[in-house]
C-alpha cells in the first residue's frame, strides 16, 4: 500500500507565525494567555497547553490585569485592544497580515460614509467578529449565496469576504448583486480571499483524484477544513474526515492500494504523519 501526505496541506503562514510566537514566549518560562483557541485543532491546542499556554475567552479577559495575552491569526475587533489598554494587558499580536490589511480596508470604507458594508463570511467566526468590529457592528454578514437577497439593492453596496471563504461562491454573489443593483446605486466588490488558502482548492482536488482513499485530517470546528473536506468528497466519495489517527477504521483500508492524507490550514504536519504511522502499523 502506498501512503502519500499532501505537501500543500498544513498550517498557513498566519497560523505558523502565531504558534511560533506562542512557543517563543513559553520557551522563556513566561505565563502566556491566548484569546480563543490558537488554531481550530484540538490536538495542537493540547500540545501547546502542555507547554503552558492558557486559553481564555472574552469574559476571562475582562478580569485579567497586568498579564501577556496573545491574539491569534484570526484578528480581534478594536474593543479588545481598548480593554487590554485599560487592564494593562500586554498584547502579543499574531493577527495574520492578510486579515489585518482587510480590517484596515473595511474600517476606512466605514469611516468614508454611507452604503452597506457586506461581509461574505461565517457568522460568529473569530475573523468575522474582528471585521464587523471595524464598523461598530453595522456591517451585514452573509454566510452563503442564499442570503444575498436580503440586501437593499437601492443603496450602495461594498462587498468584502472572510479570507478563507470559497472563491467560486464569492463570484456567484458578485454576479447576483451586479444583476440586481438599482439605478443610481453603486456596487464595489473587493476580492479579499487569501490566495494561499484559495489555491488549495484546485490542488486538493487533484490530490483527492489520485488516490483510492482520502483521509482528511482536521478539527471539526475548522471553517476552512469544512470547505476543503467537501471538495475532497466531491472529487473522491471514498473520503473520510478524521481528527486524529485513533479514528481510522481498519475496514476503510480493505482493497485499497493508495491512501492520500491531507488537511486544512489548521492541521499540523505532525498529526498527518501520526495518521500515516497508524496505517503502517
Amino acid at each position: 500500500m502506498q501512503i502519500e501526505i499532501d505537501n500543500g496541506s498544513g498550517f498557513c503562514f498566519g497560523v505558523t507565525t502565531a504558534i511560533k510566537k506562542a512557543e517563543e514566549e513559553l520557551a522563556e518560562g513566561k505565563t502566556l494567555y491566548c484569546l480563543g483557541d490558537i488554531v481550530h485543532n484540538g490536538m495542537e491546542c493540547e500540545r501547546l497547553r502542555q507547554m503552558g499556554l492558557i486559553t481564555i475567552n472574552h469574559d476571562d479577559l475582562q478580569r485579567l490585569r497586568n498579564v501577556k495575552v496573545l491574539l491569534r491569526a484570526h484578528g480581534e475587533p478594536p474593543e479588545t485592544y481598548e480593554l487590554a489598554r485599560r487592564n494593562n494587558i500586554e498584547i502579543i499580536d499574531a493577527t495574520c497580515p492578510v486579515v489585518l490589511q482587510l480590517q484596515k480596508r473595511i474600517k476606512k470604507q466605514y469611516e468614508a460614509g454611507d452604503g452597506q458594508i457586506v461581509i461574505f463570511g461565517k457568522k460568529g467566526h473569530a475573523e468575522v467578529l474582528g471585521l464587523v468590529g471595524q464598523t461598530q457592528s453595522n456591517a451585514i454578514v452573509i454566510e452563503s449565496f442564499d442570503e444575498v437577497t436580503k440586501l437593499d439593492f437601492s443603496r450602495d453596496i461594498y462587498l468584502y469576504s472572510q479570507t478563507t471563504k470559497s472563491l467560486d461562491e464569492f463570484h456567484r454573489i458578485i454576479d447576483y448583486i451586479q444583476n440586481h443593483m438599482q439605478a443610481g446605486a453603486k456596487f464595489q466588490s473587493f476580492d479579499t480571499i487569501c490566495r494561499s488558502v484559495a489555491n488549495r482548492m484546485p490542488n486538493i482536488s487533484q490530490f483527492a483524484a489520485k488516490h483510492d482513499l482520502i483521509l482528511f485530517v482536521c478539527g471539526r470546528k475548522s471553517s476552512n477544513g469544512k470547505v476543503l473536506y467537501n471538495e475532497c468528497l466531491r472529487v473522491n466519495p471514498n473520503t473520510h474526515l478524521i481528527e486524529g489517527p485513533e479514528e481510522i477504521q481498519p475496514e476503510w483500508l480493505a482493497q485499497v492500494e493508495t491512501v492520500g492524507i491531507c488537511g486544512a490550514t489548521s492541521t499540523p504536519k505532525w498529526l498527518m504523519e501520526q495518521c500515516q504511522r497508524k496505517i503502517e502499523d
